[in-house]
C-alpha cells in the first residue's frame, strides 16, 4: 500500500469533513487484515477528531473477528455502541451511553487492508452525510488498488 497516497486521500476526504458542523465528529483508519493471526495487533494508521486507545481498537477488531455483531456491544472512547444494521462490508451502530438528545452513531467499514470508522452526532440525516464521506474515501482507496 502506498502510504503517501493513503495519507493524501485521508487529508482530502476525511480530515476536511471532521469537526463542528461537518458530517463526522471523528474518524479512524485501522490497519486490518482479516486473514492475519489475531496476535498481530492492528495499528491506528490515521485518526482525526479523537485520540484513540490502541488497546481499545484491538478490542474492537476482536469484536469484529468474533462475528457477534448482533449479540455484543463495543466501545469507542466514552461511548458503548450497539449494532443496528449489518451490510456486506460495513455496519452501523448507535451509542447506548450518549447524553445527546439526537444521539450518536458509528459507521464501521472494511475496505481492503483497512478498517474505517466514522463517528457522528445525530440520527438518520447525519448518518447519511457521514456515509457519503466514508464511502467516497473507500472508493478512492479501492480505485487505486485495482
Amino acid at each position: 500500500m502506498d502510504w503517501a497516497f493513503v495519507h493524501k486521500v485521508w487529508e482530502k476526504s476525511i480530515s476536511s469533513n471532521v469537526g463542528s458542523g461537518q458530517p463526522l465528529k471523528a474518524a479512524l483508519l485501522l490497519n486490518y487484515d482479516p486473514n492475519a493471526p489475531s496476535r498481530l495487533m492492528s495499528t491506528i494508521a490515521e485518526q482525526e477528531g479523537i485520540m484513540a486507545d490502541p488497546t481499545e481498537m484491538c478490542e474492537l477488531i476482536s469484536f469484529v473477528r468474533r462475528n457477534k455483531l448482533r449479540t455484543e456491544s463495543f466501545v469507542i472512547g466514552q461511548n458503548q455502541y450497539l449494532v443496528t444494521s449489518i451490510h456486506e462490508s460495513w455496519f452501523c451502530a448507535r451509542s447506548m451511553s450518549t447524553s445527546k438528545p439526537a444521539g450518536e452513531g458509528a459507521i464501521l467499514m472494511q475496505t481492503g487492508a483497512f478498517f474505517l470508522i466514522g463517528l457522528y452526532d445525530g440520527s438518520i440525516g447525519s448518518a447519511s452525510r457521514a456515509m457519503v464521506v466514508l464511502d467516497q474515501f473507500s472508493w478512492q482507496l479501492n480505485r487505486r488498488n485495482h
